[in-house]
């Protein structure tokens, strides 16, 4: 699933011939290095383009999804991401079980400080459903600092 990647190295971005995947396990999700890996910082992404299929109606099930990450040492790219979730549109799961394998996804490609996936499913039955599914890093690498070695004056 996780494919890292230098910048120069991204196979979505900047390509339009780019196909859809056909499911989610065809699909990669890219990274690229954090360029502010010393620093704690939130990235948002949000689309209301998603589309599963329920796994006992077939119907579609329409979400808005959320994802909010403090990366570590690789940022997913945006492309990818979009790639990634459309391949969901034939996805017969469970909106849980959806949001769930979404977050370990996207935690196994870029492996952040922290990841909260929310995923805001439209009304059936008169009933919306909401699921957030959370990851912290219990146990913290310990992390590169820059490189802050200077000359020593002469």
């Amino acid at each position: 699933m996780a494919k890292r990647k230098r910048a120069g190295e991204l196979t979505l971005l900047g390509h339009s011939d780019a196909k859809l995947p056909a499911s989610p396990a065809e699909a990669r999700l890219e990274t690229f290095p954090n360029p502010a890996p010393e620093r704690n910082y939130r990235i948002h992404f949000e689309t209301d383009d998603f589309t599963s299929v329920c796994p006992v109606t077939g119907q579609p099930d329409f979400a808005r999804i959320d994802i909010d990450y403090v990366p570590d040492r690789l940022c997913v790219e945006s492309k990818s991401l979009k790639f990634y979730l459309a391949s969901y549109r034939n996805e017969r799961a469970f909106n849980e079980a959806v949001t769930n394998r979404i977050l370990d996804d996207f935690v196994r490609a870029c492996a952040p400080r922290e990841a909260i996936v929310t995923a805001q499913f439209s009304a059936r039955g008169g009933i919306a459903l909401t699921v957030r599914a959370e990851f912290r890093d219990k146990n913290p690498k310990k992390r590169r600092s820059p490189d802050r070695r200077t000359k020593a004056a002469d």
